[in-house]
């Protein structure tokens, strides 16, 4: 069986460490390098002839870290590697997978195409914006969920009258899932309208959340506007408490003010994205393990379906 290396780009060095420290085996050395004008290239510091190789990156912006993702594929291939596996814990340009209105792109395949192009035979993302977008591959997709963090982390806690909201009716797939784990819970779904890319001109609950704990389910969370907007309504509408699980923590703009002032007790999520600031009400929980743990698993050939829930 061909020896596993782990390589990282730049910008989920801090994720890439914790993945190998759960799988057992050092992370891989890189020289990355940056010329004046910007341009950059890499090298890997050691063989990875023969070897079934792991690149991990998440693409969140600068544009960059895709970029520096596309040259460490094109490095392996051309230094023989057997295989190239992406581990991309957050997919970058996920919400452009449709054309909503004329003449514009669809980036989330543009992504696709360009990582094929690369040269990469698989990849293992977490909870993408759309299911579907895993048909713009054609190669494997390992599609993990959140879930898998997040459902034993709520059974930790304690709930009285516990309802899922879904922020939008994209959501609702993904609260169905939740509420299966929890015996008498409940689902509701946030009616919003959108003038425009991140603002929300209005909102309504649809469902009763009169005395409940509410947990708010998305993939990503971006200014914040929509969920505590939502975190908002909820609570006017008689909630007992709210808190938010989302995967990705984009985090930009006014997000952290919005966050710190609003309604929600907490927000969950996953180290897919570093933190660009703390803050007491935000709670990070790895999903290093599950990386490490379907890393593992593909490298045996074996299932990987004992780590969705």
């Amino acid at each position: 069986m061909s020896l596993v290396k782990i390589f990282s780009g730049s910008g989920s060095e801090y994720l890439a460490e914790k993945i190998c420290r759960a799988y057992g085996k050092a992370l891989g050395k890189v020289t990355h390098t940056q010329f004046s004008d910007g341009e950059m290239t890499v090298s890997f510091d050691e063989s990875v002839r023969g070897c079934d190789v792991f690149l991990i990156q998440s693409t969140f912006p600068p544009a960059d870290n895709l970029m520096e993702l596309l040259l460490l594929i094109d490095a392996a291939k051309r230094a023989s590697s057997t295989t190239i596996t992406v581990v991309m814990p957050y997919f970058g340009y996920a919400r452009q997978d449709r054309k909503d209105k004329p003449r514009v792109p669809i980036s989330s395949k543009l992504v696709a195409n360009l990582l094929t192009a690369a040269g990469a035979q698989r990849i293992i993302t977490c909870d993408l914006h759309a299911g579907q977008i895993q048909g713009f591959f054609e190669f494997p997709v390992d599609h993990l969920y959140g879930s898998a963090i997040f459902i034993p982390y709520l059974q930790t806690l304690e709930f009285g009258k516990l309802v899922f909201a879904a922020p939008d009716v994209g959501a609702m797939g993904r609260a169905r899932g939740f509420s299966s784990y929890f015996e008498d819970s409940e689902i509701v779904v946030c009616d919003k309208h959108r003038k425009k890319a991140n603002e929300v001109a209005s909102m309504k609950v649809i469902g009763d959340v009169e005395g409940a704990d509410v947990v708010i389910l998305d993939d990503l969370i971006d200014t914040a506007g929509t969920i505590t907007t939502a975190a908002g309504v909820i609570m006017e509408n008689g909630a007992n408490s709210v808190r938010a699980v989302v995967t990705h923590p984009i985090l930009s703009g006014p997000a952290h003010d919005r966050i710190n002032d609003s309604a929600l007790e907490e927000l969950v999520v996953t180290d897919s994205i570093p933190l660009k600031e703390e803050s007491e009400k935000i709670k990070v929980l790895t999903c290093a393990d599950l990386f490490a743990k379907a890393i593992r698993k593909i490298h045996d050939h074996e299932s990987i379906s004992s780590l969705f829930i």
